[in-house]
């Protein structure tokens, strides 16, 4: 680093230069004052100014040193002190522009302006003319756009960074630079890399590094021109990608024995490691994660000089690496860092005792690593390893517990045992791991915390317990680990209120506790935190944790809290009479709380770090002034369910780097103003659903949608749909009023197929064929067009969908046979083709092709023919919906092949996914599909419990036979509807075994005998319909069975509650309506029926005769009722 404003006495600079440096400082926006010495009248002497170096000699300027120190991320000091220290960077940084009179300065050849923030300004391409730079460095300094290909001018240039500041190509021209040393060009292109950096033959210094998971990446179509920079000491390739694809690493890699650091990982690199590495005797960094797969070669133990060491490989078997025996590693006698994740240890069995033989290892990662089982060793003598990752990890067989070796690794500050199945009480092993300072034990089984854990850990500061199956009372003995500075206890059964003792964890800064059961008021959690907690705290987490009241003064308190998420709890009252204080809040969550009324401009004007705002799902209502302009800048703001109409305030106007906007449910009654397209093109997420917003869509686009998620759905929009661009990826403009025809956006307009996924245009007033044009929209997962009015048959090209894995087309007027061109999107989980004119039987090769069906709807259509025997191969169907047709034969024996109807296989999670096929939006990590499912007789949207239900629905058809014995091995099943069928014989004797069943409809068929008593068994039954069939005997007593109302069981030759008929041992009969008589003699209570058969009779009916009004009433009563029969009949 050169030494600034150290001259002689007699080095004046030239007075034409400092009026150079005068203008440079008018267009630079200095917020610290740092150039408070470029000042001519008090110091006309600029060699004396900052950041200035002059020739002792000439005089001239020939340096320029005005970057800014970016602060770096220590985890053991938290986050918290890491934003603090960015927050002063921030107010140290320049920006404004850069004046083109920099030229000026002739003899100039130092030039740093790295690490400040120029804001996205065009990258100053006259600095391409300043041929006396030898040293330009413009890393990070927020410039953006191409580098001119003049770049290649600058031949005296020795050191040239560029990386993170441009986003264009990187110029051919740059080959031309034959003196450069040094060359830094990560993070700031994409494109190709131009085979011409092979001239550079004098690099010591490469690093061309692209974005990780970049939509723009660095590609190359091979790398020989590589193979000319013999001189190389540092090659950085990382984040790269090929052209063309499961390349393998070059061996002639192995020849550039200058290299000391060598970094290809996620180079998209596949294949083997070459030997020829193992050439580089001078390397001492080698990083090849996620770029080899096979057997790792021995001659990576030649590298006797390394220190680090990572092969982190793929999880997958096929990108797996292979570690063999091991014996090559006991070699790296220097290593340091060793990183072997997601690698295949299991035939390493002496790997445990290789590691004892690395004397300086300090960093061993093995996440992911599949461990040998045998040979587990109690101890290994680990002298020098402060770091260890066994998360993820797995073996060959089953293993549950903590591997005991560990127990002796006295030295551990660093212990990470997360996403693992470790069971049981955490190990008491650990106790003897004293200097322990972070400890990750997320995501395992541990039930208990022990006694002696709160006290066996002196210099802990983090502890990450979150995700595991911890029960009881959060311990007292907490308040004795007074050094932790991060406590996650989330995601655990852990009840009651946070113990008293919290007094004394003076260093807490992060607390997440969410998803507990505190059962606690606010202001008693708030109150424990308050004494000394409060001032340090920068997060909590206290999301769905069960705490209530109205938030308290006392949180304004927290001065310091920088993330603040209080969602889903039972909180109530203003929030922000509280929230107003915490002036360096920059993340607030309050989404889905009770929390009610007025929100101000004064209750936010202290919040101007805030740039992530969630308070959806309240009854909040915001009143600000028309000219209103926030203190803060969002990049993400959900106020969903707000009331911020009826009009689009103009204060969203100036939230332009909003990313996430969501502001669905908030009672908007405008039309889209022209600004707001324009304001939030580069955002990622819009939701304006559930609003009143009208207008035709058309009118205020100037461009094509370009936000790639986009829902605005549930408005009164109409005419033509919107043009989109290629960065759209969900679309769901359903349930308005777009009535106009569907071909000029589905078919027209598109030069090149569309990137769009998910596409919902249900409940408009769409008619017409469905457009025949499908094949332009190739990467389509999840299609709706239900209740429209649509008909025709389904258009051919729908069978070019083959990423289709949910297609909704319910209640439309399509018709013709079952859509042969099914059989090309093998990939359905979801089909629903219900409530249609489809006719013709159900092809056998569904249960061919929807291998991976989980809900097929076809019901209310005309299908006839059998039920194929081959549906019961979709083993993964959870819900089979084949009722209102007009199906006749059996219903199928094989139905006991459906395993997700079976408690074994049954899913636990509630939505069934659609997974996007490429992630350009970060918040399309999935979409959950939901279908109106018909359940007790009525149809409702089932979404987030959809994955978890359970169904066969076969009524209102023309099945005969027997219900089929095999059914009742469904014991997962939680819907079974086989009425008005013409289905006869016994209900089978094991239907007790259906443990999970809600309801059952068999009623309106031919069913006779008696019920089984089994059907007692059915604890869970909460509707049971077995009305009008020839059932006979006793119902069976059971918990649920005399709860259900008589209707349930008339219609049969049954006695027992509920019914009203006493059963006796008596011969009595029962006829058809459930009634007993006496075989013998007068029947008394034909008689009474018939007496009260009169009265009743003239009760009703003499008002009639009298009263013209009732008469009236009462033949519309009858119109009423047989309207409802035809309607259920």
């Amino acid at each position: 680093m050169p030494t600034f404003g150290v001259c002689k006495e007699t080095t004046v600079c030239i007075g034409s230069e400092r009026e150079t440096l005068l203008k440079l400082k008018h267009h630079l926006i200095d917020p610290s004052n740092r150039l408070s010495s470029w000042n001519a009248s008090l110091n006309p002497n600029c060699c004396h100014w900052y950041g200035v170096l002059c020739n002792n000699v000439t005089s001239h300027v020939v340096q320029l040193y005005l970057t800014t120190s970016l602060p770096t991320f220590d985890e053991s000091l938290g986050y918290y002190v890491y934003e603090e220290a960015y927050e002063e960077y921030s107010r140290r940084t320049f920006s404004g522009e850069i004046n083109p009179c920099l030229v000026d300065l002739k003899h100039l050849n130092y030039l740093d302006l790295s690490n400040n923030v120029f804001d996205r300004k065009p990258f100053p391409s006259f600095i391409a003319t300043m041929t006396s730079l030898t040293y330009l460095n413009l890393s990070y300094a927020g410039f953006m756009g191409n580098i001119p290909p003049q770049i290649g001018n600058l031949s005296n240039l020795l050191y040239l960074d560029l990386s993170e500041s441009a986003n264009g190509t990187i110029p051919s021209q740059i080959g031309n630079l034959s003196n450069l040393l040094y060359l830094d060009l990560s993070y700031a292109f994409n494109g190709r890399i131009p085979p011409q950096i092979g001239n550079l033959s004098n690099l010591h210094h490469l690093d061309l590094q692209g974005r990780y998971y970049h939509e723009e990446s660095i590609i190359y179509e091979n790398i020989d021109w590589l193979s000319s920079l013999s001189k190389l000491c540092y090659l950085h390739l990382t984040n790269i990608q090929s052209l063309v694809g499961g390349m393998q690493i070059p061996s002639f890699l192995g020849s550039m024995t200058n290299l000391i650091h060598l970094d290809l990982s996620y180079s998209g690199f596949m294949g083997n490691i070459p030997p020829q590495i193992g050439n580089l005797s001078n390397l001492a960094y080698l990083d090849l994660s996620h770029a080899a797969h096979g057997i790792i070669p021995s001659e990576i133990g030649n590298l006797s000089n390394l220190l680090y060491l990572d092969l982190r490989s793929g999880y997958s078997i096929e990108n797996t690496l292979f570690v063999g025996n091991g014996d090559w590693l006991s070699s790296l006698s220097k290593l340091e860092y060793l990183d072997l994740g997601g690698a295949n240890l299991s035939q390493s069995f002496d790997f445990p005792n290789i590691l004892q033989a690395l004397p300086s290892l300090m960093h061993l990662q093995l996440s992911g690593c599949i461990l040998p089982q045998y040979n587990q060793p109690s101890f290994l003598n680990f002298s020098s390893l402060s770091t260890l990752d066994l998360s993820f990890t797995s073996y060959p067989s089953r293993f549950y517990f903590v591997p005991k070796w560990l127990f002796g690794l006295k030295k551990l500050v660093y212990l990470f045992l997360s996403y693992n199945h470790f069971e049981g009480p955490i190990p008491d092993g650990l106790r003897n791991l004293t200097l322990l300072e972070n400890l990750h034990l997320k995501e395992n089984s541990f039930s208990i915390i022990p006694d002696w854990f709160y006290s066996s850990f002196p210099s802990l500061k983090i502890l990450d317990l979150s995700e595991n199956n911890l029960q009881g009372t959060i311990s007292d003995a907490l308040g004795n680990m007074t050094s932790l500075v991060v406590l996650d206890l989330s995601y655990n059964k852990l009840e009651g209120p946070i113990p008293t003792s919290f007094v004394y964890l003076c260093n807490l800064r992060v607390i997440s506790f969410s998803y507990l059961k505190l059962n606690q008021h606010i202001k008693q959690f708030l109150d424990i935190l308050s004494p000394c907690i409060f001032h340090g705290l920068t997060t909590l987490r206290v999301q769905s944790s069960h705490l209530s009241g109205n938030l308290a003064v006392s949180l304004g308190k927290l001065s310091s809290v920088r993330t603040l998420s209080l969602s889903k709890n039972q909180l109530s009252g203003n929030p922000f009479e509280s929230l107003r204080s915490l002036s360096k809040l920059s993340y607030l969550d309050i989404n889905d709380n009770h929390f009610e009324g007025v929100v101000l401009e004064n209750h936010l004007k202290n919040l101007t770090y805030l740039r992530e705002f969630y308070a959806a799902g309240n009854n909040l209502t915001l009143k600000v002034g028309p000219k209103w302009h926030p203190t803060f800048q969002l990049i993400e703001l959900d106020m969903s369910s707000w009331q911020l109409g009826p009009n689009f305030s103009l204060w969203i106007q100036s939230q332009d780097k909003l990313d996430y906007l969501d502001l669905s449910n908030t009672g908007i009654l405008d039309s889209i103003p022209y600004w707001f397209w324009e304001t939030f093109s580069q955002a990622s997420f819009l939701n304006l659903s559930h609003n009143h917003i009208h207008g035709e869509l058309g009118t205020t686009l100037k461009n094509p949608i370009s936000i790639p998620t986009v829902d605005l759905s549930a408005n009164n929009l109409r005419g033509k749909f919107p043009l989109l661009s290629n960065r759209v990826v969900f679309l769901d403009l359903s349930s308005n009023s777009f009535s106009k025809p569907v071909d000029d956006f589905l078919c027209k307009n598109h030069k090149k197929p569309m990137n769009l996924e998910f596409l919902y245009l249900a409940s408009n007033n769409l008619d017409g064929e469905i457009p025949d044009c499908w094949g332009i929209w190739p990467y389509l997962v999840d299609l709706n067009l239900q209740n429209n009015n649509f008909v025709g048959n389904i258009p051919q090209s729908m069978g070019s969908l083959t990423e289709l894995k949910s297609l909704r087309i319910h209640k439309n007027l399509l018709s013709g046979t079952f859509p042969t061109i099914f059989t090309k999107t093998k990939q359905l989980i979801l089909l629903d083709i219900g409530e249609n004119n489809f006719s013709g039987t159900i092809p056998a090769w569904i249960g061919e092709i929807f291998l991976d069906m989980q809900v097929i709807i076809l019901r209310s259509n005309r299908f006839s023919g059998h039920i194929p025997k081959t549906i019961c191969d979709m083993s993964l169907l959870q819900v089979l919906d084949l009722a209102q047709n007009n199906l006749t034969g059996n219903v199928p024996t094989c139905f006991n092949s459906l395993k997700a109807m079976t408690q074994k296989y049954k899913r636990t999670f509630g939505g069934i996914y659609c997974f996007p096929l490429n992630v350009t939006s970060r918040y399309i990590e999935k979409t959950i599909v939901s279908v109106l499912h018909w359940l007790k007789g009525r149809g409702d949207e089932y979404k987030n419990i959809l994955g978890l239900v359970t169904s066969i629905d076969l009524s209102n058809n023309k099945l005969v036979g027997e219900i089929p014995r095999e059914i009742t091995d469904l014991n997962g099943l939680l819907f079974l509807n086989l009425s008005h069928n013409q289905l006869s014989g016994h209900i089978p004797q094991n239907i007790g075994n259906m443990g999970s069943l809600l309801t059952i409809d068999f009623s309106r068929n031919k069913l006779f005998g008696e019920i089984p008593p089994t059907i007692s068994n059915l604890s869970f039954l909460s509707m049971l319909n077995l009305s009008y069939n020839h059932l006979n005997g006793k119902i069976p007593t059971g918990t649920q069975l005399q709860t259900f109302d008589a209707s349930n069981f008339i219609g049969n030759n049954l006695c027992g509650p509920p019914l009203p008929i006493n059963c006796s041992s008596n011969d009595k009969s029962y006829d058809h309506n459930g009634k007993g008589s006496d075989k013998h003699g007068l029947n008394l209570f034909f008689v009474g029926m018939t007496f009260g058969f009169v009265v009743g009779f003239w009760i009703v009916v003499g008002p009639l005769f009298i009263w013209r009004s009732w008469r009236y009433a009462y033949f519309h009563f009858l119109d009423h009722v047989w309207f409802k029969l035809q309607y259920f009949f």
